[in-house]
């Protein structure tokens, strides 16, 4: 609720390249959530004093202030400056600078245009409906009520842009209890800061760096949370309806059989879709499935994306990113090998990258891109996802590709024909759908590409009124 606590338990936030300590940060056990979570209602009362425009325009100031100002960190005092935070995070990520700035410019992006978003989330209902809790839409009567007291957030480490997705959570008057990611405890402590700064009361963040057991009272005690992690941690929740799991989003590009001669024209949309914000994304293409052509378009990719290396954290052209936690890189690669090694699959990347995937440079660890062909959906790398840009390449039939391409966050279908866009529109396993050559990273923040924020956290019940 705002109040900093000061822990015996600490863990360390480190740089990743020399392991210099960056920060220190106090650990909460289990019990103090769960004595906290007995008092949220508190919490929920002090946004409910702010109407839903105020709100709006308290997250457009705090999109400010984040963006472009100082903001207290930790509990000594101290101020960190926007260049700061950005080295900082890069520090600890490996996330080069370039990566990090367009990362904070989504954030801005989204704070500041939340009427936008709250407007395509409620399908246009009328702020003060949200305020009173009934109203009317489209000349008949609506009643919303809340599913929960509070938004419980198990984050990740992987990209800091993925904060943008409770941002709303204030403005519906939902506060949040966080775990930041272990290596990214930056930017949502600085978003908390700067909703405070801006005039959003103090009581409607909770930040609590925690174990296992911790994160799991969060996912259990609040009414309503969101999880981010790996296939075998987003499983464990699949079937919990007051859970939203992130997990891989295994997106994917599709050339129909109209375009497929044309694929020249769409390398370049390719390349944007594996290899932007380092490959780290769910949004990130992780297979392109063509009807023909599949090796003449992975070595085109691998000419591109092959010779592609580390470079200074601070250089604007940097690509890849290096891993905090080397042993990370060191497993992926490993992986890759593996799987590279069984019949039908090669890496179309090899005879253009010079030297091995995994490689030491600017003092940290890195992965270099993989494209790997795949003779069909069978193979194991045909629908896999990894912390680096990696794709492959699969020859399917058209009339194949929706049932072979499994459960998909986004497809990019580049296609003209109208039947095959029908099946598109019509396919249940895409959360979202791209027609044309539109990058996978392409989204629209007033259309959720995973989860509906406000269907989430409210209800709407049926409603009678004397008149």
């Amino acid at each position: 609720m705002g109040k900093p606590y000061r822990s015996f338990n600490e863990s360390e936030v480190k740089d990743y390249r020399d392991g210099s300590v960056k920060a220190t940060l106090s650990q909460v056990n289990a019990g103090i959530i769960r004595r906290d979570l007995r008092d949220i209602s508190r919490a929920r009362e002090a946004l409910r004093k702010f109407s839903t425009r105020q709100l709006i325009d308290i997250s457009s100031k705090a999109g400010e202030l984040f963006l472009k100002e100082s903001l207290p960190l930790g509990d000594e005092g101290h101020l960190q400056s926007a260049q700061d935070y950005l080295e900082t995070l890069s520090s600890t990520s490996g996330l080069p600078h370039v990566m990090v700035q367009r990362n904070m410019d989504k954030i801005h992006y989204a704070l500041t245009h939340l009427e936008l978003i709250l407007n395509g989330l409620t399908r246009g209902i009328d702020f003060s409906t949200l305020d009173k809790g009934h109203g009317e839409q489209a000349g008949a009567p609506v009643c919303f009520y809340p599913t929960t007291d509070a938004l419980g957030l198990v984050m990740p480490s992987n990209s800091p842009a993925v904060n943008s997705l409770w941002l709303p959570s204030i403005a519906l008057k939902i506060p949040v209890i966080m775990k930041p990611g272990r290596e990214e405890p930056w930017t949502p402590y600085r978003l908390m800061q700067a909703f405070i700064a801006a005039g959003c009361p103090k009581e409607a963040f909770g930040f609590y760096p925690t174990d296992h057991e911790g994160a799991g009272d969060i996912l259990k005690l609040c009414g309503r949370a969101l999880i981010f992690g790996d296939k075998s941690t987003t499983d464990l929740y699949a079937g919990d309806p007051g859970v939203q799991v992130h997990g891989p989003g295994f997106s994917k590009i599709l050339i129909g059989d109209d375009e497929i001669e044309n694929w020249e024209k769409y390398i370049d949309v390719m390349v944007s879709s594996i290899s932007d914000n380092g490959g780290r994304s769910c949004v990130n293409a992780s297979a392109v499935i063509v009807p023909k052509y599949g090796k003449e378009i992975a070595d085109a990719l691998g000419k591109r994306l092959g010779p592609l290396k580390p470079l200074p954290i601070d250089d604007p052209n940097a690509v890849l990113s290096g891993f905090a936690n080397p042993k990370m890189g060191e497993w992926i690669d490993q992986t890759l090998e593996t799987d590279l090694a069984e019949k039908g699959a090669y890496d179309a990347t090899a005879p253009y990258r010079d030297g091995s995937r995994l490689i030491q440079a600017e003092g940290g660890t890195y992965l270099r891109p993989t494209i790997a062909y795949c003779d069909s959906m069978n193979h194991v790398l045909s629908n896999r996802e990894f912390l680096c840009p990696y794709a492959s390449v699969v020859e399917v039939p058209q009339n194949e590709m929706l049932r072979s391409i499994g459960p998909t966050l986004v497809v990019t279908a580049i296609t003209a024909d109208e039947t095959f866009k029908n099946q598109l529109l019509a396919a249940s396993n895409v959360e979202r759908l791209n027609i044309g050559a539109i990058s996978t990273m392409k989204i629209s923040w007033d259309q959720p590409h995973e989860g509906n924020m406000f269907e989430f956290l409210y209800k709407r019940r049926s409603i009678g009124m004397a008149a």
